[in-house]
């Protein structure tokens, strides 16, 4: 299925579930792919925002690699390993590990995570080119009207 090659009419047809997809594959691509260039991965920067208490952690406090497994249940991709992933930040000393194998922020982990986050402004303006602020809007609220008729629910 090509749009570049199809009618407004045959587009209304085709499936949203084989677009959204397309979609989610090519965009967490790309947005690894940059990710790649600046040294680190996606799910390390997910447990670096897991785990501090300036952005998705409510307390700050260690978790261990099932509880953050299960954090980031509705986002991590059954490839991601978690373990691999947290042995690279322990190297950096972006994360230490306690007796009880909760894994810890460290002070050089807030600093790389607020340094990690200024990438995203760039990748978010790379995918969104050529896309207007109204036309994005729209397009969230169809996916999020499609998932409420599929019966799902929007967090």
């Amino acid at each position: 299925m090509t749009a570049q090659q199809s009618s407004d009419a045959d587009l209304a047809g085709q499936p949203a579930a084989y677009w959204t997809g397309v979609a989610y594959e090519a965009l967490v691509a790309y947005t690894r792919t940059r990710q790649a260039e600046k040294g680190y991965t996606q799910p390390q920067f997910w447990l670096l925002r897991n785990l501090s208490v300036n952005d998705i952690s409510p307390d700050g406090e260690g978790m261990t690699l099932p509880e953050l497994r299960e954090a980031m249940a509705s986002y991590i991709r059954t490839e991601d390993d978690l373990a691999v992933e947290a042995e690279g930040l322990l190297k950096h000393g972006w994360l230490v590990r306690d007796a009880e194998e909760r894994l810890w922020l460290t002070e050089e982990g807030e600093q790389a995570r607020v340094d990690l986050a200024r990438n995203a402004p760039a990748i978010r303006a790379a995918l969104h080119e050529g896309i207007d602020d109204a036309d994005y809007i729209t397009t969230v609220k169809v996916l999020q009207r499609l998932v409420r008729n599929a019966g799902g629910t929007i967090a």
